[in-house]
């Protein structure tokens, strides 16, 4: 079979190339102590669909740097039990979503809720406020910021957060059983359901499909910096040609990088990964799979990319139905 990455028994031993930025840990509890102290601010807005079973809502809430963050929201109709509860990522640049998508899990007796990520293709705010190219995309966004002395500013920090805020807003309300609550997405999705995973150690089910935002420097080194990673190859072009701060680039972008969250998941994971992928390779998916301490599985599709992976869909849905 060919391959575009490491052989298989190989990737089951990659640890990543992206370094870890030393004080990596007091980052993220200093983010997430500046999440916590947040006025949410909820607001759930009815939302008219023709399905008997379910009632729909766009959430709003406060989120970090005072941006209004949206998601869709779907529950079971006229219940007064506790449900289980999904929290569903999408992929880079895209949005939540349709509404009827989701429909499944309600028809299951879950609730939903489906991100959209600031900045991005639905109707969360992103208030900005970082130096540097902003052309395109988001991995880039904050990094000059982060290389002066403020990673506080990277772009992904501020998502991270609003999927970990998501999922305890999600768990705080009255119909939803704090105990049972998945995460999923794929692709930027796929991340996002890592890094919710573990920055809200409560999920109990996470199924990221093909994570992004993972070992950046891996990316860079196989020349795959194209496509979803592109901003890497066009930060170097214009703001270091002679890579002169390499290494302190990908250290600063080592605090979005979800191999050195992995070790803090404590959910069951369920991943899968296509051998042929080359928008994030394998070897940078394995990064974060290995650091995984928790019950984990994978699904290896040998002969698929980055594309749908057939039953993928089903084997999440039987998955998320153990909850």
């Amino acid at each position: 079979m060919p391959i575009v990455d490491m052989p298989l028994p190989e990737l089951h031993k990659y640890e990543g190339r992206n370094p870890r930025p030393a004080d990596f840990d007091a980052y993220w509890d200093k983010a997430l102590s500046e999440m916590r102290s947040l006025n949410a601010n909820v607001e759930l807005v009815p939302h008219q669909l023709h399905a008997p079973f379910a009632e729909c809502f766009h959430l709003y809430f406060t989120g970090v740097g005072g941006a209004r963050v949206h998601a869709k929201y779907l529950r079971p109709k006229n219940s007064n039990q506790k449900h289980p509860a999904v929290v569903m990522f999408h992929g880079y640049s895209g949005n939540s979503g349709d509404w009827n998508d989701k429909l499944n899990y309600v028809g299951q007796g879950f609730c939903v809720a489906a991100l959209d990520c600031r900045g991005q293709g639905g109707l969360s705010e992103d208030v900005g406020g970082v130096t540097g190219n902003t052309l395109r995309g988001h991995i880039i966004r904050g990094l000059d910021n982060a290389l002066n002395g403020e990673p506080e500013k990277l772009y992904y920090r501020q998502v991270f957060l609003d999927c970990a805020q998501l999922a305890n807003i999600v768990m705080n309300l009255p119909e939803v059983d704090a105990e049972r609550v998945g995460a999923t997405g794929g692709s930027q999705g796929g991340g996002l359901t890592l890094a919710c995973a573990a920055l809200e150690p409560r999920i109990k089910k996470a199924a990221p499909v093909f994570p992004f935002l993972c070992d950046y420097q891996r990316v860079w080194e196989m020349d795959l910096d194209v496509a979803a990673y592109e901003e890497l190859r066009s930060y170097f072009r214009s703001f270091d040609p002679l890579h002169q701060r390499e290494q302190e680039v990908f250290t600063q972008l080592g605090y979005i990088d979800n191999q050195h969250l992995a070790s803090c998941i404590q959910a069951e994971v369920l991943m899968p990964v296509g051998l042929m992928d080359t928008v994030c390779p394998p070897s940078t998916q394995f990064a974060a799979y290995n650091k995984i301490q928790a019950k984990k599985d994978l699904l290896i599709y040998p002969d698929f990319g980055h594309e749908g992976l057939p039953s993928s869909g089903d084997k999440i849905f039987d998955f998320m139905a153990g909850l």
